[in-house]
């Protein structure tokens, strides 16, 4: 996996597309010009998280005893069902997740629609897999989180200017892609599997 594919699964496990509904319905009781720091804020939450799971993931993966086969294999899984869901959404994703007159902060923004289980997966496989490249997955995992935040800052103007079908439709784009890159991660373990057996 190189920059360009590890950036992609990234954007792609975070899901800011897919979260703009969840976003403005959670904003919906907020000042507009509250908005825009609480993204930026809830984002940078997700990033630092994504960081620490970055860099000691692989300190995890040895504490948990947990072989870099198996998590190959249980991230293609993971990202395979969250391919799923982005192809075929439930109406009940998109309910609104009960709406506070407080503002929300690390939950459920940050935890888990950023960061969430999938994402700090993708993080740890990527460290652990290529320990020598960490310094270009902390670059990919940047310019992924960048992509992010820009998607949910333009949240209002790109559910206006596109509108929810079209939105829907670049998931369904977005989980095509992910689903091969699931299905080629789930191959990788295997292969990995096989190679430590013999």
């Amino acid at each position: 996996m190189n920059i360009y594919s590890a950036t992609v699964t990234l954007f792609l496990v975070m899901d800011p597309l897919g979260n703009i509904p969840i976003f403005l319905s959670l904003l919906g009781p907020v000042a507009p010009k509250r908005r825009t720091q609480i993204i930026l804020r809830e984002n940078g939450i997700a990033f630092v998280i994504l960081t620490l799971f970055l860099f000691f993931g692989k300190a995890i993966l040895h504490g948990l005893q947990i072989s870099e086969q198996a998590l190959s294999i249980a991230g293609g899984i993971i990202l395979f069902l969250i391919a799923l869901k982005m192809l075929f959404p439930s109406s009940a994703r998109y309910a609104a997740t009960e709406i506070n007159e407080d503002e929300p902060f690390i939950v459920p923004m940050a935890i888990p629609l950023l960061a969430g289980p999938s994402a700090m997966a993708t993080v740890i496989l990527l460290s652990s897999q290529d320990p020598q490249q960490l310094g270009y997955w902390f670059i990919s995992l940047v310019l992924a989180s960048l992509l992010a935040t820009l998607t949910l800052l333009f949240a209002v103007p790109l559910q206006r200017l596109l509108g929810a079908k079209v939105i829907g439709a670049f998931e369904r784009l977005m989980g095509m892609i992910l689903t091969t890159i699931a299905v080629q991660m789930f191959l990788s373990g295997l292969t990995l599997y096989f190679k430590s057996v013999n």
